[in-house]
């Protein structure tokens, strides 16, 4: 599978980034903080300031379970930073085969692979900069299906349903 191309940059400081959304123990199982609004399939979820910053942390958030494998799902996590930084970041259950990474199609569009950066107690997680041609494929795609790996030729792939996503994306801003 193709690398995601330069519209997408794979980010180096992933610890950065958990610091502005620290407590992910819940990930894969509901989001965490309070639900500022539903956007179709999307929730803008905010979590108080952190100390120090003005303003709360939001992100957009859904979470699903493959269709045939209710025992295995995704959280999606869309974050805009106050100095423009947006990131895509998809937590999946532990078990998930590492090498391969996660795969991304858009409306049946291959888009490529993010690797995984790190696994917790309770889920690993890819994570990707993004930059605007992705944004608008987000924004304007009806389903996005990530692929992550059992064994080398069981890929899942769970459907994300992109139904809301542009509408949630304006109360990022």
């Amino acid at each position: 599978m193709p690398r995601w191309p330069a519209c997408v940059r794979f980010a180096a400081a992933a610890l950065i980034v958990l610091t502005a959304w620290p407590s992910l123990a819940n990930a894969v199982d509901a989001p965490e903080g309070n639900v500022k609004a539903q956007h179709g399939d999307w929730q803008v979820v905010c979590k108080d300031p952190p100390p120090g910053a003005k303003n709360a942390v939001c992100a957009l958030v859904q979470s699903v379970t493959a269709e045939d494998k209710n025992n295995i799902g995704l959280t999606v996590y869309f974050q805009t930073f106050s100095n423009g930084t947006r990131v895509l970041r998809v937590f999946a259950p532990l078990g998930v085969l590492l090498p391969p990474g996660l795969g991304l199609k858009i409306d049946d569009k291959d888009v490529g692979h993010a690797p995984f950066l790190r696994c917790h107690n309770f889920a690993c997680y890819a994570q990707v900069v993004v930059e605007d041609p992705l944004v608008e494929q987000l924004k304007n795609g009806k389903t996005a299906i990530f692929i992550i790996f059992q064994t080398e030729e069981a890929g899942i792939g769970i459907p994300i349903s992109l139904k809301g996503f542009a509408e949630a994306l304006g109360d990022l801003k």
